[in-house]
């Protein structure tokens, strides 16, 4: 399993045109095929000091295995994308994971 996680900070934070762009774009990456799951996030409600809450959009894919997250990064709509959107955002912050163990706590 490989996760990719991207958080996106918009230039105009107040911009509902932006933010449906931005959000649009983001759907439309759903159609690659290496993308196992997936979902788009706004931040939780949640405040302490060890959460950051800052970003306005983030999303979340799970490919199999890092060589379907390297096939996500060349596709088409992946550039497509970028090429697109990138205007909108003033920052963007990626997290890649993949597990230390299986089936830890029963998941």
């Amino acid at each position: 399993m490989f996760v990719h996680t991207v958080f996106f900070w918009l230039k105009d934070k107040n911009n509902a045109a932006d933010r449906r762009r931005l959000h649009e774009g983001l759907k439309s990456l759903t159609a690659i095929e290496a993308i196992q799951q997936g979902w788009i996030g706004v931040a939780a409600p949640t405040r302490r000091p060890v959460i950051d809450h800052t970003y306005d959009l983030s999303v979340t894919f799970v490919f199999d295995d890092q060589e379907g997250h390297d096939m996500y990064q060349e596709d088409p709509i992946h550039l497509e994308f970028v090429k697109n959107c990138a205007d909108l955002w003033a920052r963007v912050q990626i997290y890649d994971s993949v597990p230390m163990e299986e089936n830890i706590v029963g998941l």
